[in-house]
């Protein structure tokens, strides 16, 4: 019989609503999900005893460890633990740090993960990478997408606006990786996945053009939509071409370059704006920027405290923190020179 469609893969539960934490364990109840074995929740170290004392109630026995930080290491302890007892599922409850550690920790333990989103700074959320620092610096790992996931609202009021705000600089950047993935298309032959596109662009463009911000929960409802959607389609591609492009080129330089600057969505979303710039698409980067500064996200190098010239550095590094991708910043192949001329002309252009 021939294959009609592809099957695609899909977390069983998506719930975005206030008071979503207390259906945990009506989720965990669900035979698809758990049955009889052992229940892990990992919480991060910042609203640990909080979020504990608000599961507890619906989770019984489960067992609670405490995520440290954001590193390789922090998530293979924690895969050790897990490995120790017959967990059937862990569920990682907190922000982006918590939810990448536990999802590589379940990984190596070989069991489903559940994700509990407290806030919505950028789409690994749903995406199957884990972005964890090592010694070397920061990088991005191989997981299995989560098998379900609640995004709770009341948490995601209560988390620093800052972070919340970079989920929208995370999603809008998809925008420019789908221009930098058709390039790679055109000028290399590389094979486009068309659904993939149309879902990461979907997200971008839901959010792109609205005039609320945070304090609504219909915005926040459609952030985290975005960015489970965004975090998708990198499953659907096998990659996370669809959502990182030149503009994640650029973070991860800055990261490299001058770690601690700033935070994963708000360095996409700078990112995305100079890479438009590049291209010379003045409806679109006037769309990106006014859309950054609307939710008060930083738009040049001096936002984030880098100087014109410590931002030529990063884009001049920025290829080679993905070797082998291809985007407008391999594309103009720009000399220091020029690229110095571009940052400047940028800043002229945008600055406040």
């Amino acid at each position: 019989m021939p294959l009609l469609a592809r099957m695609l893969p899909a977390p069983l539960t998506m719930d975005v609503r206030r008071g979503a934490v207390a259906q945990l364990g009506a989720l965990l109840a669900d035979s698809r999900v758990a049955t009889s074995g052992r229940i892990a929740v990992a919480v991060g170290m910042g609203q640990g005893d909080h979020i504990e004392s608000l599961i507890a109630p619906t989770l019984g026995d489960a067992e609670v460890f405490r995520v440290a930080d954001g590193s390789v290491d922090a998530a293979v302890s924690l895969g050790a633990d897990l490995r120790k007892a017959a967990y059937e599922v862990v569920v990682g409850v907190g922000g982006g740090k918590t939810i990448d550690v536990t999802k590589y920790a379940a990984s190596l333990a070989g069991i489903p993960m559940v994700a509990v989103a407290t806030n919505l700074s950028h789409d690994g959320i749903c995406s199957p990478t884990a972005s964890l620092v090592y010694e070397g610096g920061k990088g991005s790992f191989g997981v299995p997408m989560p098998l379900a996931i609640l995004v709770d609202l009341d948490f995601v009021h209560n988390a620093p606006e800052s972070l919340v705000r970079a989920g929208v600089g995370d999603v809008v950047s998809n925008l420019s990786a789908i221009e930098d993935w058709q390039l790679g298309n055109v000028e290399r032959g590389e094979p486009i996945d068309g659904l993939a596109c149309s879902m990461s662009r979907t997200a971008a463009e839901a959010l792109v053009g609205r005039t609320d911000s945070i304090e609504s929960d219909a915005f926040l409802t459609v952030l985290a939509e975005s960015l489970i959607l965004s975090g998708m389609s990198m499953v659907v591609a096998g990659s996370s071409r669809p959502a990182s492009g030149g503009d994640h080129e650029i973070l991860h330089a800055v990261d490299q370059l001058f770690p601690g600057t700033s935070n994963h969505g708000e360095l996409a979303g700078i990112g995305a704006a100079f890479c438009f710039f590049l291209r010379q698409d003045d409806a679109r980067v006037k769309q990106v920027v006014d859309c950054l500064r609307r939710h008060e996200l930083p738009v040049v190098p001096g936002d984030i405290g880098l100087s014109a010239e410590q931002f030529a550095e990063v884009v001049a590094l920025a290829p080679a923190t993905r070797p082998g991708r291809y985007t407008i910043l391999e594309h103009l192949r720009m000399q220091d020179s020029e690229i110095r001329d571009r940052v400047g002309d940028y800043v002229r252009a945008f600055g406040s």
